[in-house]
């Protein structure tokens, strides 16, 4: 593996609202037109305290915007100056700001670029002095994208979701998304700490390759011990090994769509209950949640007649799953993984 160079660590990228050039541009030119139409203004209700190359009759509308052409592009030719002490202080409360605004929307892109360097690193700094307990998404594609979509529809805070792929492309949609991105090859331990995984609760290893999958997740495990990792396997036969590596839980996706494929065509129904179960923002969805103090003494029978269908109890951390009659009642700090009716968004 590559050796760390924090100098080399990747940015932060942070969802943000976009703007086409063409605004931009548009923005800008309308600043620089309203400067210079009031410093012409300006001017010419002061003009009889100007001179033209001696004259004192006062300005024209044509002397006065010249005269505010030449002086907020700092070009200056002297020969219209300010005589009375009136017009001498207006130039320094109302044009010498003005002549800064209109210097900083010409050279507006050096000083946006800069800005932009700065807001960035000051929000980088900050991200990381208060991140924790967040998700880490290795992977933007098809499964990384789903796996971010699913915790948003379980209620999780996309600012405290953040993607790592070496496609920039990918980082952008993320950030379109509202999440957290981090360009950078996921393998790689320093762009992992740049995305503060060693802070990280849940890490999703969603890459496209076994190998890569492997070692991120070797990775991923060294320099977060205690975080719960999920990763993606396409070949069943390397399942066991993510799991050596450091993996809680893996998901063989080609097998597991070719099973719903082959369930759906021995039962249609069953077909369009698992599907409706993996879509988590309709229908049915399947959810681990807190007993309520009301439920504390029932069966999970009980619950079930209540329109919850409980597949498991955990207790102290030990999965029991419905099928072996194991809890008869329910205690406090049991968990419960339920499938449950998932009401759609109110538009």
């Amino acid at each position: 593996m590559p050796a760390d160079d924090p100098s080399q660590a990747p940015p932060l990228k942070f969802p943000e609202r976009r703007f086409s050039p063409i605004r931009n541009i548009g923005v800008r030119i309308l600043i620089a037109v309203l400067a210079l139409l009031i410093t012409t203004a300006v001017v010419y209700f002061e003009g009889s305290c100007y001179q033209d190359r001696g004259d004192e009759s006062g300005l024209s509308w044509i002397s006065s915007l010249y005269y505010a052409a030449v002086t907020l592009s700092t070009t200056g030719y002297g020969d219209i100056t300010p005589v009375c002490e009136s017009s001498r202080l207006i130039n320094v409360i109302i044009i010498t700001p003005l002549r800064f605004l209109f210097l900083i929307v010409l050279v507006g892109t050096t000083i946006e670029v800069l800005t932009q360097r700065t807001r960035e690193q000051m929000r980088s700094k900050r991200w990381r002095s208060n991140v924790n307990d967040h998700t880490v998404i290795i992977g933007y594609g098809v499964k990384g994208r789903a796996a971010a979509r699913s915790l948003v529809d379980a209620g999780t805070n996309p600012h405290d979701i953040v993607v790592v792929a070496t496609d920039r492309s990918e980082v952008d949609e993320a950030t379109r998304d509202g999440f957290v991105g981090v360009v950078g090859d996921g393998r790689r331990e320093n762009v992992l700490r740049d995305a503060a995984i060693d802070r990280a609760k849940r890490i999703v290893v969603a890459t496209n390759e076994d190998d890569t999958s492997i070692l991120v997740t070797l990775t991923a495990r060294r320099l977060s011990p205690n975080a719960t990792i999920v990763a993606a396997v396409r070949e069943a036969q390397n399942l066991e090994i993510l799991r050596q590596s450091g993996a809680n839980n893996v998901i063989p996706t080609a097998e597991s769509a070719g099973r719903l494929m082959g369930l759906s065509l021995l039962s249609s129904t069953a077909g369009e209950l698992m599907e409706d179960l993996l879509d988590s923002g309709r229908g049915l969805e399947v959810a681990e949640r807190e007993i309520t103090r009301e439920e504390m003494g029932m069966s999970p029978a009980d619950l079930d007649a209540a329109g919850q269908i409980v597949l498991a109890v955990i207790r102290k951390g030990v999965a029991h799953r419905f099928d072996t009659n194991e809890i008869t009642r329910l205690e406090p700090g049991d968990r419960l993984v339920v499938i449950r009716h998932n009401p759609p968004e109110k538009g």
